[in-house]
């Protein structure tokens, strides 16, 4: 099943051969997959099940700030990013959620956005799309050295991990989607026949690519390479030994 989501429309999309819509009482950054069944959703000021209704965790943000990308690790622990609503630089982070609890990894964000790991998990890619760029740390459950993976001609947004290691990430206002080799080097540019593609990922066989603001559309496209399913939420996903500290 493809799922995706409306954020300000706040609104869950579903398609399984029929297109079907959830309506939400908040802002949705994300929905990721549970290794039940259900759905883990980060809604504008708290992470949610949505079969349950459940509350996991609290964002310790204002109203002011709201959740918005974010995907699970090789591990299962839910990562998820913030911003804040007039995008107002450094309001946002970056949170895990895992078996201690949610926690903030990264401070100082501005569009807390695409996160992905290199089929070996030992890579985790991330954007703050304001830097124009994507960041690689060392993962291994907590965050190693940062280096810039690659930079951007424009604003970076959403991105998705190949099976072969290549990175997907959706251009906001470019109208495209570029494909950037393991070394960091650009193989690739989709054309997307609107301005602003948000996200990516890949299904099927397939690439899909979503687009914000007005148009709204989800496009598919042959990219010729796989890409690995969503990977479910554990909601007793390890933690790390040590406490963690906000870099």
């Amino acid at each position: 099943m493809l799922t995706w989501v409306d954020i300000e429309g706040r609104a869950l999309h579903r398609w399984d051969g029929a297109h079907s819509v959830i309506a939400l009482d908040a802002m949705v950054g994300c929905a990721n997959p549970t290794e039940d069944g259900d759905l883990v959703l980060a809604l504008a000021d708290r992470i949610e099940l949505l079969g349950t209704g459940e509350v996991l965790a609290r964002f310790p943000h204002g109203p002011e700030v709201r959740a918005n990308d974010g995907a699970c690790d090789p591990d299962g622990r839910l990562w998820v990013g913030t911003m804040a609503l007039d995008e107002a630089p450094a309001a946002g982070a970056l949170y895990r959620l895992d078996g201690n609890g949610l926690a903030p990894i990264l401070k100082g964000l501005t569009i807390a956005n695409g996160i992905g790991w290199s089929p070996d998990g030992a890579r985790m890619y991330y954007i703050d799309t304001p830097t124009r760029r994507i960041d690689a740390y060392a993962y291994d459950g907590d965050l190693g050295e940062r280096t810039t993976f690659s930079e951007v001609d424009g604003f970076p947004d959403g991105l998705a991990v190949d099976d072969e290691g290549c990175v997907w990430v959706a251009v906001y206002g470019g109208s495209r989607v570029e494909r950037w080799t393991p070394e960091g080097e650009l193989d690739r540019v989709l054309a997307v026949p609107e301005p602003n593609p948000t996200a990516c990922c890949f299904g099927d066989g397939l690439l899909y690519v979503t687009t914000g603001r007005a148009e709204g559309r989800v496009y598919v496209h042959d990219a010729g390479v796989t890409g690995p399913p969503a990977q479910p939420f554990r909601r007793t996903a390890p933690s790390d030994a040590e406490p963690t500290r906000a870099r």
